[in-house]
């Protein structure tokens, strides 16, 4: 048996050499993207390089540059119970399964096929009379193996294994998502936590205003309408505040869901927005480079490569098939004898199968092939340029929202003190009920604002860090 099946290997090493003879198909080049000179937006210095996707590198919780503690809670609770995140996972599970599986077609299949067969046959069909029994007992190992003169099964392996990777990156731009995600909805939360503090501020203002107008009213000093006024101004402010709080529990629900919470029995504690925390702040230099780290421009990276080496599948259609089968193993009509060098098998049977006539199919699935290449080219093309307007969108967002921040601090600044002045001399008697009642409606306009650019400047920011992939640091 030795000998045999030491010659059933010489034929299987015999095709495994023969298979490194040809590779059909073009061999994959990273495409060069052309990168702008500088950030429009910043007018320090850049360096840019050809983009190169890293995004394999080991990512650094980017949401520790907030330093809060609350926001990264969130953000763990989302990392161990996201069902978005367990989806993308398993999808990933599954490309790298099918990649073993396009391995496994490297290699020789070998099997054993024992069995034991007892029969009765008639000697009439030999010119005999009567009939005979006999019994068989076959163990057999059969190993087939196609030769890979042409380089289908490496190239079949070369594309599982770049989606196999491209899933992997899906699955990163998963978790980035949802944890930039998390990141907004957090902002938002506080933002309408600070709003509401100030309207319940505001509603404590306008009851003691609308006391104020119903004494006067009743002294004869203003008529009815300054307290209808007052009520008026109280009722709009309590509206207002339902609807902070109606928002508030959309907000909170929505963290819930990335969470991988039931929204019913999740709750974030009240933290109003302080004006007094500015974002985190941008490093001088944003190099282009960071862009690498982007998973969606990595995940479109790795589809190219898998339709590239798809390519090759189908130009190998128009070659002929090698396919080796070979079988070693004993046959005995006797159990006790079976292993017997008399009961040695063995064959070995090469089979070449040629494409003459398929009506256009493997035409056709070159055609194909190669469209599809273009169309992953395209799509790599197009998520580099949107990568790189991300970038400046979020950029520029910082940039003038900086600015308008310190034009809305004036203005609060401003409206608190005209408030102030307004409400002394309605109290003197001086003006009527409009002037305090406008004065105090700027005042909450310019609070509201100044708490909204700060979120808006945090949600930039969130979203300056997903465009890059992950933190600057």
């Amino acid at each position: 048996m030795a000998r045999s099946l030491s010659r059933t290997l010489w034929w299987a090493l015999t095709a495994v050499l023969a298979a490194g003879c040809a590779v059909v198909g073009p061999n994959y080049r990273r495409p060069v993207t052309e990168a702008p000179p500088a950030w429009k937006t910043r007018v320090d210095p850049q360096h840019w390089k050809p983009a190169a996707p890293r995004d394999g590198e080991p990512h650094a919780a980017w949401w520790e540059v907030f330093n809060d503690p609350a926001l990264s809670a969130l953000e763990q609770q989302a990392l161990d119970a996201n069902q978005d995140i367990r989806q993308a996972m398993a999808r990933v599970e599954q490309a790298r399964a099918a990649a073993r599986v396009s391995r496994a077609e490297l290699v020789p299949t070998l099997d054993l096929n024992p069995s034991y067969d007892k029969f009765k046959r008639s000697s009439s069909a030999f010119g005999g009379s009567g009939s005979f029994e006999g019994e068989i007992f076959t163990v057999p190992f059969d190993l087939t193996y196609e030769v890979d003169v042409w380089g289908r099964v490496r190239r079949s392996f070369e594309a599982a294994r770049a989606e196999a990777a491209a899933r992997l990156a899906a699955h990163r731009f998963v978790l980035l998502t949802v944890t930039a995600d998390i990141a907004r909805y957090y902002f938002l939360l506080r933002q309408l936590d600070a709003e509401a503090h100030i309207l319940l501020r505001t509603l404590e203002l306008r009851q003691t205003a609308l006391q104020l107008a119903q004494e006067r009213a009743a002294g004869g000093i203003v008529s009815e309408l300054d307290v209808a006024r007052a009520k008026t101004e109280l009722s709009t402010a309590e509206t207002e505040l339902l609807d902070v709080r109606r928002r508030r529990a959309e907000a909170e629900n929505a963290l819930a869901v990335l969470c991988g919470r039931n929204a019913p029995v999740f709750s974030v504690a009240m933290s109003p927005l302080a004006l007094e925390t500015p974002p985190p702040a941008i490093p001088p230099g944003l190099p282009s480079e960071l862009l690498e780290r982007r998973p969606d421009v990595a995940e479109a990276e790795r589809e190219l490569a898998a339709a590239n080496a798809q390519i090759g599948v189908a130009q190998a259609a128009f070659f002929p098939v090698l396919r080796l089968t070979g079988s070693t193993g004993f046959v005995s009509g006797e159990l006790d004898s079976i292993f017997d060098g008399s009961s040695e098998v063995w064959s070995v049977a090469p089979s070449l199968s040629l494409p003459i006539f398929v009506g256009g199919r493997h035409a056709a699935n070159l055609v194909a092939a190669r469209a599809v290449y273009d169309g992953a080219f395209a799509a790599y093309r197009q998520r580099v340029l949107v990568a790189f307007a991300d970038v400046e969108n979020a950029l520029a967002n910082l940039q003038w929202l900086g600015q308008q921040a310190q034009a809305q601090a004036q203005v609060v600044e401003a409206a608190r003190r005209a408030a102030a002045l307004s409400d002394g001399r309605y109290r003197q008697g001086l003006v009527n009920y409009l002037e305090p009642v406008d004065a105090e409606r700027q005042r909450l306009h310019a609070e509201r604002g100044a708490v909204q650019t700060l979120s808006n400047r945090l949600i930039s920011t969130v979203l300056l860090i997903k465009a890059l992939g992950g933190a600057w640091n």
